[in-house]
């Protein structure tokens, strides 16, 4: 049996409030589950006591037990320095996407027309200036 540590929903719409809980992994997200070791409020500040509570010992037990936490319950594990979380790194994350990219493409294309046509504008009338020094 898959068994993760993962976050189970509860409270009201638009007012998360979540249990960490031990379950079988196949069992429904607010469903079934074999204990709970710990609480997240994520409506109270970042930097507040209460916002995640966990219990130690048991998640070390569940850990040792073969227990897969997910993403979020690793990050409050890290946290807590239970289990060290490795680093994800995604480079292509905020890379805009292809359509992004070709607009970007046109407007630099325009602007770089319009400098064109504009150092033109700027040079025509000092040739022409230098015409008529030249003609006196």
């Amino acid at each position: 049996m898959a068994i993760s540590i993962r976050l189970s929903r509860g409270g009201s719409k638009k007012r998360p409030y979540y249990r960490i809980v031990v379950a079988d992994a196949r069992s429904p997200r607010d469903g079934k589950f074999i204990e709970k070791i710990g609480n997240y409020n994520p409506l109270l500040a970042k930097d507040s006591e209460q916002r995640v509570q966990l219990d130690a010992e048991r998640a070390r037990y569940w850990l040792g037990n073969g227990a897969q936490p997910t993403d979020r319950v690793a990050r409050f594990l890290d946290l807590a320095g239970i289990r060290e979380r490795a680093a994800r790194n995604n480079p292509n994350k905020g890379k805009p996407g292809e359509k992004a990219t070709e607009r970007a493409d046109e407007r630099a294309e325009k602007l770089a027309a319009q400098q064109a046509a504009a150092a033109e504008a700027d040079a025509a009338p000092a040739a022409d200036a230098e015409a008529e020094a030249t003609a006196e």
